[in-house]
């Protein structure tokens, strides 16, 4: 019976055709279908709805989950506010009203004026810095032999190998950048130069030990002729003697070793202004500011009349706070202007006949002078 039910033949249904337009619908139909499903489970996955945009990106817009609450301002009903942080207040962005007043401000309890201050005050890790040969971010075992003591006595033949392997492990580049930048903040504190000078003396003496310029030069000449030049550069700038004085390098090294640095850099260094010399030896020689700007302004009208080119910015600088020093009644002697500046008094003298017989000065530094 089995058999027999096997071998019945199948029913013959009639072939019949469904028109196309029906199986068009049918197809829109089943695609937007899909379309729906797949856009409902990736907003159940992600619980955002994604909106794209023609210009190549993408916008989310967060959807509130049940349970959560929406903040809504109660007199215009919109959803967008501001946190003023200093006055604790959450304010509506459209109408301006004060949502709450009584806010906890989150951030950091210190100011800082500038960049540097809120890097020193930052508690996020210690800032990179030129002015260390591992940018301040490497760690070093052990610092001198006394820390040996400090270990337990089955752990110091370990804590000596590690130490050991960690100094021959450092690369040349390394080694040299640690002598030499232990060197330029020793300059650097000796001629009272700023920071931002220090740092950019450092990144620059990296600079030329990739390059290879300090090969077979000393690296304090290279380091005097970076100083020398940064320190015009910015504003702050020391005389060659200053600068020779504070390296032990003869002025004629440091001046080679000037040159070749500012060509294979491609530093462009413009001529010191004596006007930037005027603050420093004015501090030396305990003159008011009343006498620092009457200074300025002889070399300011001096300028006008093109007395400065050609001559030596400390020697402009020297006769200007001699003449000022005069005319405020802060007299110094030309011996003791030529003490700090480091210039001799033929020089002061010359500068001080010109700017006083060219800016018509003479008969006022008569009368004060008696």
């Amino acid at each position: 019976m089995t058999d027999q039910a096997h071998n019945i033949p199948r029913r013959e249904f009639d072939d019949y055709q469904i028109p196309e337009e029906w199986k068009k619908e049918e197809e829109e139909e089943e695609q937007k279908t899909e379309k729906e499903e797949e856009q409902a489970e990736q907003e159940a996955e992600t619980g955002s709805e994604k909106v794209s945009a023609e210009s190549g990106y993408e916008v989310r817009r967060e959807e509130a989950k049940e349970g959560d609450t929406v903040l809504t301002c109660p007199e215009c009903g919109a959803q967008r506010f501001e946190q003023n942080s200093a006055q604790g207040e959450l304010v509506c962005v459209d109408c301006g009203l004060v949502i709450d007043e009584n806010r906890i401000d989150e951030s950091a309890e210190w100011r800082a004026f500038n960049e540097e201050e809120r890097e020193k005050k930052a508690r996020a890790g210690q800032p990179l810095t030129y002015t260390k040969h591992d940018m301040g971010v490497s760690t070093e075992i052990g610092k001198g032999s006394g820390e040996l003591y400090k270990v337990s006595g089955n752990k110091r033949a370990q804590y000596y190998r590690l130490r050991k392997w960690h100094k021959r492990l450092t690369k040349s580049k390394d080694r040299n950048l640690g002598f030499a930048l232990s060197e330029l903040n020793s300059m650097v504190s000796n001629l009272n130069l700023p920071e931002s000078v220090h740092e950019e003396v450092a990144r620059l003496y990296e600079k030329a030990v990739d390059q290879g310029l300090v090969r077979g030069r000393s690296m304090e000449s290279i380091i005097s002729a970076l100083l020398y030049i940064v320190a015009r550069k910015q504003g702050t700038p020391r005389t060659l003697d200053e600068i020779s004085e504070a390296s032990g390098i003869e002025k004629r090294e440091i001046g080679r070793a000037y040159r070749y640095v500012a060509r294979e850099l491609g530093l462009r260094i413009l001529p010191a202004k004596p006007q930037d010399y005027v603050p420093r030896f004015a501090g030396k020689l305990q003159l008011s500011g009343e006498v620092q700007a009457r200074a300025r302004q002889i070399l300011k009208e001096a300028r006008e009349k093109d007395l400065l080119s050609g001559k030596g910015p400390t020697g402009l600088a020297a006769a200007a706070l001699y003449i000022a020093a005069v005319l405020e009644g802060e007299k110094r002697t030309q011996r003791e202007v030529a003490d700090v500046v480091g210039v001799t008094e033929v020089t002061i003298r010359n500068r001080y006949k010109e700017l006083a017989e060219k800016l018509e000065l003479e008969e006022e530094l008569e009368e004060k002078s008696n």
